[in-house]
């Protein structure tokens, strides 16, 4: 059964998840503005409805330590930027976190410090705007299902690695959210029993051992320890472990060095491990591997593919699903936002015409006339 729930335009509006927006007039020169909220950073951009990013901003993702509001207001001062280069009509929000079946709450999330945060409305009401809130990496996956590497997959299973693991399901172009809006929090699933204790409060979690936190904490720990492996490292570093950073990491990996190549492998190894666990749950088609860590490439998705195989029930007597890279790369979560904003915006435009047809209907007469008019009758 398909969620009723009031909207801005205080009408119930249906869950336009299930299929791509319709290509009309009225939705071909709508323009839509897509928020992708991370760990780290809160990038912002204007896409049109081929899933071009026509203008885009980014800002730091607040501490966790910070209120709600610092965040809220990070969100508004990065669309407001935006909508005063471009005419938008809807915003769409791809959240870190367990939204909810409304897809108006943050109900939790590890990295930030929303706590059943009323996400939707708090912005709408201070952008004037639809607004419209996902998990990040359902509105990632929908974005490489829509314009990207996964294009009209019938089943598709998304593994966002970034500061920690996001997860999305799509079947038949239908997000998969689960009955309580909290599928695909895949980065929570225990590995390793009472294994590394992990921001959401659990032990061994799968997004302790591969994702990208995990890929800069290993490396600095080797620069710590003082291991004649992480010399590199620490050049490039100018020798501050701290200052050892993922795409470090990753640039050093691509230069060949080996314990950044090693680095990739554990990660990869793990991934593939994960990913074979979800493929005997779900029998996906294709794994898309998208976020920050999926820009290492091969170095990442080779041993993961390698682990996978090794790790998968029924090897060799089933067939397996294709391990592919995100084609959007960082953009997938803002795009896929702003195209599910789509119906909402079009729904919006149609309103504010009406509106305007109120006001000019409700105008004494002389002011809607034309000037010639008005001197004709007197």
């Amino acid at each position: 059964m398909t969620d009723r729930r009031p909207s801005l335009l205080g009408r119930g509006l249906r869950d336009e998840s299930a299929r791509p927006p319709r290509v009309s007039p009225l939705t071909a020169q709508l323009l839509t503005v897509g928020v992708d909220i991370g760990g780290t950073k809160v990038a912002a951009g204007v896409v049109d409805r081929m899933g071009t990013v026509l203008d885009h901003v980014r800002r730091d993702t607040p501490h966790r330590s910070t209120t709600p509001d610092v965040v809220e207001d990070t969100i508004v001062e990065a669309v407001l930027e935006l909508a005063g280069r471009h005419d938008v009509h809807a915003v769409g929000i791809g959240a870190a976190g367990f939204v909810d079946a409304t897809r108006s709450h943050v109900l939790f999330s590890p990295h930030l410090s929303w706590r059943d945060e009323p996400l939707r409305a708090a912005i709408s009401s201070r952008l004037r705007l639809p607004v419209v809130v996902e998990n990040d990496a359902n509105a990632a996956v929908w974005g490489e299902w829509r314009f990207g590497a996964v294009r009209d997959a019938s089943h598709v299973v998304c593994v966002n690695l970034g500061t920690g693991i996001g997860g999305a399901i799509l079947v038949n172009g239908a997000l998969q959210r689960g009955r309580f809006g909290v599928a695909g929090e895949f980065g929570h699933m225990q590995v390793v029993p009472q294994g590394r204790r992990c921001e959401c409060g659990n032990r061994g979690c799968w997004e302790q051992y591969a994702s990208g936190n995990v890929l800069v904490r290993e490396a600095r720990e080797l620069a710590v320890a003082g291991s004649p492996m992480a010399h590199a490292l620490l050049d490039r570093a100018d020798g501050e472990p701290a200052a050892i950073t993922g795409p470090l990491v990753t640039e050093a990996a691509r230069a060949g060095d080996p314990a950044a190549i090693e680095l990739f492998a554990e990660v990869g190894s793990w991934l593939g491990v994960g990913m074979a666990n979800l493929a005997a749950a779900l029998d996906p088609g294709v794994f898309v591997v998208g976020g920050g860590v999926s820009e290492a490439g091969e170095l990442l998705l080779q041993p993961a593919r390698e682990a996978f195989q090794r790790s998968l029930t029924g090897r060799r007597y089933r067939p397996e699903a294709q391990i592919v890279q995100a084609a959007l790369g960082n953009t997938a979560g803002l795009v896929g936002a702003a195209d599910l904003a789509r119906p909402f915006a079009r729904r919006f435009r149609r309103a504010r015409a009406r509106a305007a047809e109120r006001r000019e209907l409700r105008e004494p007469r002389e002011l809607r006339e034309p000037r010639e008019l008005r001197e004709r009758r007197t």
